[in-house]
């Protein structure tokens, strides 16, 4: 068995074809089937579909402790470095679009100060996107909406921030400090999908309150409700994060009485041991969210 042939595996899952996977790998479509060949041929099993170009169970399996494999190989010359005080290499890290707003910066200048010779490639996306990146192996950490459901995850909070309602400045509960759930139960919103973690804080918080929310229309994808929101297509509940500095002239942020604040999380994987970047990067995310200037309604644990 050749890293090779488990580098093809994982080129053809994650870009879908033979002739995609090649272009990844930089060779040509040959020698991706030829490695495939190879490594079903010691197997004794067919890892990947020819009619459909899917991985089949059997590839599932070998593809799951293949990219394993990898991310262990690959860390053992960031460890190296790491003994000569110039740990290099990449971190792939997920970040939801509500945090990715004010983390990322601050991130950036962190790693140029501290971390030059690590380079960050960062997905944003839901908490439904990135979670199974981050089991898989295609991401190295994240940065997600709590609860995270995976058992193969870790998490250790980041911060946590009020839920809001946003309305227009000229709405008629925009000069009020705070609304209770009966009167959300009035309004006709913009509301995340069922089932997404920020839904389900929604949800329970209204069901305590004997109350059912009535939606506009229903998203996985904050930036999009508060995009909309924005646009004037109806108010939202949102974490306090999505109202920026430069919105406030036209937008209010309602404090929502009886629901608990967000929480966010720093997620990694549960088992194995992280190359020398991912430690690092792990460990400056969290400094760089202690010692921010934090946003209004956002609360960080000591």
């Amino acid at each position: 068995m050749e890293i090779r042939q488990l580098e093809a595996l994982i080129g053809i899952a994650d870009h879908g074809t033979f002739s995609s996977a090649a272009d990844a790998l930089g060779t040509v479509q040959s020698n991706i089937s030829n490695r495939i060949a190879r490594l079903e041929a010691e197997l004794g099993s067919e890892l990947v579909d020819r009619t459909t170009g899917f991985i089949t169970e059997s590839g599932s399996v070998v593809l799951h402790r293949a990219r394993r494999i990898l991310i262990e190989l690959n860390a053992i010359a960031a460890d190296v470095s790491e003994l000569n005080a110039d740990i290099r290499g990449e971190v792939n890290l997920g970040m939801i679009g509500t945090a990715g707003r004010w983390i990322v910066p601050l991130l950036i200048e962190a790693q140029r100060r501290s971390f030059a010779h690590i380079a960050i490639r960062i997905s944003e996306g839901t908490n439904s996107a990135l979670e199974p990146r981050v089991v898989n192996g295609q991401l190295d950490l994240a940065v997600l909406a709590w609860p995270v459901f995976a058992p193969e995850l870790s998490d250790v909070d980041l911060f946590s921030e009020d839920l809001v309602l946003i309305v227009p400045r000229e709405h008629v509960l925009a000069g009020q400090r705070s609304v209770d759930f009966t009167t959300l139960a009035t309004l006709e919103l913009l509301l995340p999908l069922q089932g997404t973690p920020l839904r389900r804080e929604i949800d329970e918080a209204a069901e305590s309150h004997g109350v059912s929310l009535q939606p506009i229309i229903e998203l996985d994808g904050l930036r999009t409700i508060a995009s909309l929101t924005f646009d004037g297509y109806g108010p939202s509940i949102l974490p306090a994060t999505m109202l920026s500095q430069h919105l406030r002239s036209n937008f209010v942020a309602i404090h929502v009485e009886g629901i608990d604040r967000r929480r966010v999380s720093l997620v990694s994987r549960r088992f194995g041991f992280p190359a020398a970047p991912v430690r690092a990067i792990h460990g400056l995310l969290q400094e760089v969210v202690r010692t921010a200037n934090v946003p209004d309604n956002v609360f960080v644990p000591s």
